[in-house]
């Protein structure tokens, strides 16, 4: 399957942080291949599953974003691994009035066996869909064997997709660029390890992180809190990690006395068609202590007063969207940062990755943008102390006055996705805040966990 490599100078870097840019006009197949995201590795794979919870419904997010998506004039296929909730189906239909695509189950035993069996009626469902494309989180070797089988094809090429979530690869191009990157140790295998510490150490930073190529979620990442203190920290580090290459050993950038006033998080989404980047949205991701990815805020405060900041994290973004592009990534993504304050009244902006796949952050903004164009947006993870059906979930949320209804409401929640445990009962679910205010979403949110059976931490 043919994707072109364009040269730098034919790709354009369009701004649209003011409103959702024309995405695909055409129509698509999309799995939901969430368990893909490692192209094969089977411990991360693992982990990810344990970290995150209820893995198996995640795909249920595409549910009202495909459409706004691919937005061709026949009909969409959305295959997930499990069925979405009924209620909330028809929350999205009937009261957010959106428009949602056709739907299949295949869960990701059956996927990763596509190759083997080489029989199976989503086959057969693909080879007579009208949609010529398909699409997935990722683009790995099934999904372009599917594309062959089923006669469409893909809008990314495998090694762009790989390529694009490389941290690695991103590395060496940033430092080629000239671009600002922390300081940074290559390890070629996890013995090499304890000797990067050192360098770092000397260097004098107290502490550090790991960073396997490939990674999400807080997956293929280990924080080292302290470097006079690490322990065996050569025997912490899995191979798994060294699947696609070396590993990334850098110094943990923090607030410090004299130097780093303050640190945050902001990512810029990113289109990317045949011949241009489009920058559509700047977010404030919102992170755990281990830099597990939490949510994200929209637009992020503390760039309101600051265009400086503002101006940086777009060019920058621009400059590695362009590499992604080079790669052979067609899509929707983010470029990750870190942004520093100085104490000296100075910054500096480091990207710290891309994410070359539909993202946590993807789905709400798409949809904060088509409910509220010009308003404010919070996603957050709730967990329940009690697990909930459906259907209580959402009269509770519209007895309480929280639940957005386009048309009448002028800030609201949206439930974006219920994910299920075993019992077939909701354990947690991903929710949208929507206000004209900063102030007025973080608001929501507070009563969605006063009114909710809530954790009292975000999940």
């Amino acid at each position: 399957m043919s994707h072109c490599s364009r040269p730098v100078s034919d790709i354009q870097v369009i701004e649209s942080t003011a409103r959702l840019p024309s995405f695909w006009n055409e129509n698509a197949v999309f799995v939901a291949n969430l368990l893909g995201l490692f192209f094969g590795n089977e411990e991360e794979t693992r982990m990810l599953a344990e970290e995150v919870g209820e893995v198996d419904s995640y795909g249920g997010r595409l549910l009202p974003l495909l459409n706004l998506l691919y937005a061709g004039k026949e009909k969409n296929l959305l295959i997930l691994e499990r069925e979405p909730d009924q209620h909330l189906r028809r929350y999205f239909e009937e009261t957010a009035q959106l428009s949602l695509p056709e739907m299949t189950v295949l869960p990701h035993q059956e996927y990763l066996e596509l190759d083997s069996s080489g029989v199976h009626p989503v086959i057969d469902r693909l080879r007579s869909h009208s949609a010529k494309r398909i699409d997935g989180y990722v683009t790995d070797d099934i999904l372009c064997r599917l594309a062959d089988k089923t006669g469409k094809r893909t809008f990314s090429s495998t090694a762009g997709s790989r390529r694009g979530n490389n941290k690695g690869l991103l590395h060496h191009f940033l430092e080629e660029s000239g671009l600002p990157t922390p300081l940074t140790e290559i390890a070629e295998s996890p013995e090499e390890i304890g000797g990067c510490l050192d360098r770092l150490e000397r260097a004098g930073f107290e502490s550090a992180v790991v960073k396997a190529p490939m990674g999400a979620s807080g997956i293929g990442l280990i924080k080292v809190e302290a470097l006079d203190d690490r322990g065996n920290i050569n025997q912490a580090v899995p191979g798994h990690f060294f699947t696609e290459g070396p590993c990334l050993v850098q110094g943990w950038l923090k607030p410090t006395p004299s130097g780093i006033k303050k640190m945050r998080s902001p990512s810029v989404q990113l289109f990317l068609n045949e011949d241009s980047v489009i920058l559509y949205d700047i977010t404030e991701q919102i992170l755990s202590h281990d830099s597990v990815h939490e949510g994200n805020e929209s637009p992020p405060p503390y760039l309101a007063e600051n265009e400086e900041w503002r101006s940086e994290l777009l060019r920058q973004a621009g400059i590695a969207g362009k590499w992604l592009h080079q790669q052979g990534y067609r899509g929707t993504g983010s470029a990750d940062f870190l942004l520093a304050e100085m104490s000296d009244g100075g910054f500096e902006v480091y990207v710290c990755e891309l994410n070359a796949r539909v993202t946590g952050a993807t789905y709400p903004s798409v949809l904060a943008h088509h409910f509220m164009p010009d308003g404010c947006w919070l996603l957050r993870n709730l967990r329940f102390t009690e697990p909930i059906s459906g259907k209580e979930l959402l009269e509770l949320l519209k007895t309480s006055h929280d639940l957005y209804i386009p048309g009448e409401s002028e800030f609201g929640i949206v439930p974006v996705n219920f994910n299920f445990g075993q019992d077939g009962l909701i354990h947690k679910g991903q929710f949208l805040c929507l206000a004209p205010s900063a102030g007025g979403s973080k608001m929501l949110l507070a009563m969605a966990k006063l009114d909710l059976p809530c954790e009292p931490d975000r999940d």
